[in-house]
């Protein structure tokens, strides 16, 4: 019989194990061209001029002349997870003959100093570059990689240049963190306490489903991270701060896509928060940015989550986001390093994932230039809530007045989020019937598709509507309806601002996520619109008084309207084929 102890040690074998082929299943094989070199592997110590030792790993192919130089400052923390993933991938570029600096973040990784998301970046970073020109084996060829907070790391350094990267590769990330924390004038509820909740500590932990669950019931919402995990200071500064201040000029910068000075491969997911602001950044950068940055950028935009793959209804996916997010690195990396052709999978300006069809499709630019903007018209007989309703989306606008839609929106019983483009699990694709029987959610439906039709592109609603409360929220959403009548996301968008009393109603735009999505033949086109998704937005809670803070909320009468001298409509960007 096995004694406790090496059972115990059995265990721990095991989890290893797992853990090992767990991180080992980031790295792609397939169309990566063979590795070359033997790696050795080196540790280097930065000291800050604020005195914070930043940590370094350094991975070097043996026996390579002239290597050029790849850097990512990871701000996680160090597990043995992560430990095997940073190596891994170091190993995977050193063996193809590129120098690695793998270096954590200040409070994270190996290194020392206090944790705060985003701050303190541009100072390490620069002092990192100012490091990297004094090395012997540096030559001045610099690419970067990572994702997220990695993405920050980058984009703050993206006007830099001797020393400064040569070759950039974001991945959803963008130059506007204020706009993802708090999209249309709400806040990003969800994600901001995913990832507080995850990062409060010294060291990164995940929560629980209880522990988010606790930080969403109740009010005031800015004690959300005090109910979840216990008070976090940069949540506080999130949720507070909705307005461009110093605080988001530290973190954002001014100008970043404009000023960047090398090219930049975007990869972008459908269903991440980061989404628009990432597309805004594409066209800045195509736009107004110098070359070789505006002639050799490229955008991806991939059935993704916020670093996850997106779960289409039939259970199935595209395949696995981290490898996807690095397979592309050894071409880029090696045509902008090293002089190398471009492949072909990197040759388009744009590549996008059509969903519904599911395939990958080269474009020539975003948006494309062949979309037809098409509005589909709210039309019913007063009767939309719920999809029982009477609400219908029609290609012909009405010839004479309506009736409006009416629902009561009470803030202590928000509409419950489902899916969507946030951090953490509940991200993506997801049933929407349960929400639509609901009676504070208008639901406006097409008849069957006749034939397939393709939205690819930025996506908008104008709504005429009226509300009882001074200051309050109005949510739309796009929705994918089956002939199995199952409903799913496909994109949404909620707009906060004041409104007088009025008799008359008066005209609102809402932004939704951009998308591209086929919808099938025999399916319907679906828009929800209400005045909560939560907690993917934070509920407004009516009163006009400040909302981070707000104990007292009331619950408000709105209305939508629609007619001929109220066309109220979802604008889609319709796709040829």
């Amino acid at each position: 019989m096995r004694t406790p102890r090496l059972l115990v040690a059995a265990a721990i074998l095991a989890a290893s194990a797992c853990q090992i082929a767990a991180a080992a299943s980031i790295i792609p094989k397939a169309g990566i061209r063979k590795a070359q070199y033997s790696v050795a592997v080196e540790r280097a110590v930065l000291t800050t001029s604020d005195g914070v030792r930043l940590v370094a790993e350094i991975y070097r192919p043996r026996g390579a002349k002239n290597a050029a130089t790849i850097l990512v400052r990871i701000p996680f923390t160090w597990t043995f997870k992560n430990s095997i993933g940073a190596d891994l991938i170091g190993r995977f570029w050193a063996s193809r003959g590129y120098n690695v600096v793998i270096q954590g973040t200040r409070g994270r990784f190996k290194s020392g100093g206090s944790y705060t998301p985003l701050l303190h970046e541009r100072r390490d970073g620069i002092e990192t570059l100012q490091w990297l020109a004094r090395q012997p084996w540096f030559d001045g060829r610099l690419g970067m990689w990572g994702g997220s907070a990695f993405g920050h790391t980058q984009w703050v350094l993206a006007d830099q240049a001797r020393p400064g990267p040569a070759a950039l590769i974001i991945q959803i990330a963008s130059t506007d963190f204020r706009q993802m924390f708090h999209p249309g004038g709400a806040f990003s509820l969800e994600s901001a306490l995913f990832w507080a909740a995850r990062s409060a500590g010294p060291r990164d932990r995940i929560p629980s489903f209880e522990q988010l669950e606790r930080g969403f019931d109740g009010f005031p919402m800015i004690e959300a991270d005090d109910r979840s995990v216990g008070d976090v200071p940069f949540f506080n500064d999130w949720a507070s701060r909705a307005e461009a201040d110093d605080y988001w000029k530290a973190v954002d910068g001014e100008n970043r896509a404009r000023t960047i000075k090398a090219p930049v491969l975007l990869m972008a997911g459908w269903y991440d928060p980061f989404l628009p602001t990432q597309l805004r950044d594409f066209e800045t950068i195509r736009r107004e940015s110098q070359p070789p940055a505006s002639v050799g950028s490229r955008l991806i935009i991939g059935p993704w989550t916020h670093a996850d793959a997106v779960r289409f209804p039939d259970g199935s996916t595209a395949g696995d986001y981290r490898p996807a997010s690095l397979a592309p690195s050894i071409p880029w990396f090696d045509h902008h390093l090293l002089g190398r052709p471009l492949e072909d999978s990197l040759a388009a300006p744009v590549r996008i994932y059509v969903m519904g069809e599911n395939v990958w499709r080269d474009e020539k630019e975003w948006p494309l230039a062949r979309t037809q903007y098409t509005p589909f018209y709210l039309r019913s007989a007063g009767r939309a809530n719920t999809s029982l309703g009477d609400g219908r989306l029609s290609f012909e606008p009405p010839a004479a007045d309506e009736p409006g839609d009416s629902y009561v929106y009470d803030p202590r019983r928000p509409v419950p989020s489902r899916g969507g483009a946030m951090l953490g699990p509940r991200a993506g694709i997801a049933a929407q019937n349960d929400v639509e029987a609901r009676k504070d959610v208008l639901v406006y439906s097409t008849e069957p598709l006749e034939q397939d039709l393709e939205i690819t592109g930025p996506v908008s609603a104008v709504l005429h509507v009226s509300t009882t409360a001074p200051n309050t929220d109005f949510t739309v959403k796009l929705v994918d309806v089956h002939p199995d009548s199952k409903a799913y996301n496909i994109s949404d968008g909620i707009l906060r601002r004041a409104y007088s009393a009025q008799a008359s109603p008066g005209e609102i735009t809402i932004e939704l996520w951009p998308t591209s999505m086929l919808f099938r033949r025999g399916h319907r086109v679906r828009i929800e619109v209400s005045s909560s998704n939560y907690p993917r937005y934070d509920r407004n809670p009516n009163t006009g008084r400040d909302i981070a803070t707000e104990t007292s909320p009331v619950a408000a009468t709105q209305t939508v309207y629609h007619g001929a001298s109220t066309l109220s409509r979802i604008i889609l960007p319709v796709i040829p084929r």
